[in-house]
């Protein structure tokens, strides 16, 4: 793209941010929506930035052998456990949180596997497909419908199905979960230090797992270099004589360079710990989905309260105007922080043109993985957000126990996608 095309997408972009701040600081009903829209631009800007994803750690590493992303996570992982324990620390988590202590069940051990087996086949997850809004439109919108679908008809499972609801295991803090530190209540720290130590150890033992599997692949010459962590790796450093202030080169650094993995999970970690802080939960992306199916249903003309007694839940997220629901304007925000990057980055109209070469057959395995992920996350309580990120920092055994069904489910759809995709391509 010539440097004069690229300049309309640097200002359009500032342009963009400014007005969104600005009709989401005046419009928005309260200020608590305006955090929630904050907080959704900085995650989509994050993730778009620092090419982190959930999905990927398993594709990455299947189709390349690079573990180095499934490793970003686990240090993620860890460091926002330890942020957590410092918020919950001297509270009533169970009062004054609202933890997501999942229940650990058939529903968790099925619904990790569908979701990990649906991600292969989409290259996203809950929080991917919004960022692929910008990104890779036409596969995003195929998956978000279909995931919308699966979600909306795995509500009433997951309201009612005891299956779903019930936990195999609890601990004293949680009737339907384990809470990690409820192990350790005796000791330091009243077992806070313990826990963060715990996870510490279980997110050692994944890291060991992945060097271990990343050295076999080396040995076996299948270890491939993934293109976006080259160019993490080969940015040049500015040199302290060559700085100007204003000048391309600090542009290109401020607002163009991606950022490094281990970035993007810091800061990452910071706004999940913001979102704690101020609304006492952590972060969900999947629900919106099903309501949003719910809600394209209600506007063809379907009766909210036959939408509501199907779902088993309320008529409210068919029926209320879309941005006055904090779950929604969160979402939303992701889409506009991945167009507000690829805006002032110059990248966006590049990146959208490449989205488009794609094949019939593929829009059928968008369709599948976005299903599967859906109708899993009402059977897990949520997805890789929901069920495993926010539950591991929350210190819920479930989060874990997701983790491994999700990377089983993620091996076995990426065996059969390579068998298909060897057999159509």
């Amino acid at each position: 793209m010539n440097k004069s095309k690229k300049t309309v997408e640097y200002i359009l972009g500032f342009a963009v941010l400014v007005l969104v701040l600005w009709l989401g600081a005046s419009r928005l009903a309260s200020p608590m929506l305006f955090f929630k829209l904050v907080v959704g631009i900085g995650l989509g800007y994050t993730l778009t930035r620092s090419y982190l994803g959930f999905a990927g750690s398993v594709n990455r590493a299947y189709a390349t052998g690079s573990t180095r992303l499934m490793r970003t996570l686990m240090y993620m992982f860890s460091l926002s456990a330890t942020f957590t324990a410092a918020l919950l620390l001297f509270k009533d988590p169970a009062a004054d949180f609202d933890l997501w202590i999942n229940p650990i069940n058939f529903g968790l051990l099925l619904g990790g596997l569908l979701f990990g087996y649906g991600m292969t086949f989409s290259s996203c997850c809950a929080s991917g497909v919004l960022t692929d809004m910008v990104t890779e439109f036409p596969k995003a919108i195929v998956t978000l419908i279909f995931f919308g679908l699966g979600v909306f008809i795995g509500f009433p499972i997951q309201r009612s199905a005891a299956w779903v609801q019930k936990s195999w295991f609890h601990s004293s803090s949680f009737e339907n979960g384990v809470f990690l530190v409820d192990w350790f209540k005796g000791g330091p720290l009243s077992g806070y230090l313990a826990a963060v130590l715990l996870t510490l150890l279980f997110a050692g033992i994944v890291v060991a797992c992945s060097f271990a599997y990343e050295k076999k692949r080396k040995s076996e010459g299948r270890l491939h270099q993934v293109p976006a962590e080259a160019l993490q790796d080969n940015l040049e450093k500015v040199k302290v004589e060559d700085f100007k202030l204003f000048s391309h080169q600090t542009y290109q650094k401020l607002f163009v360079d991606p950022w490094s993995l281990a970035t993007g999970a810091v800061i990452l970690t910071l706004i999940f710990t913001s979102l704690m802080a101020v609304t006492g939960a952590g972060w969900g992306a999947s629900t919106p989905f099903g309501n949003w199916f719910g809600k394209l249903l209600y506007s063809f003309g379907v009766d909210a309260d036959a939408l509501a007694t199907f779902t088993k839940g309320s008529a409210d997220p068919f029926v209320n105007p879309f941005f006055s629901i904090p779950s929604n304007v969160q979402n939303f925000g992701i889409i506009l922080g991945t167009a507000i990057y690829l805006l002032t980055a110059g990248k966006l109209v590049e990146t959208a043109k490449s989205a488009f070469k794609l094949h019939w057959w593929q829009f059928l395995l968008f369709a599948m993985g976005g299903l599967s992920m859906g109708f899993g996350t009402r059977l897990a309580n949520g997805c890789n957000v929901g069920a495993l990120y926010t539950p591991i920092a929350n210190f819920s055994l479930s989060g874990w126990i997701w983790f491994l069904m999700m990377v089983l489910g993620g091996v076995i759809g990426n065996k059969l996608q390579k068998k298909i995709y060897d057999k159509l391509s």
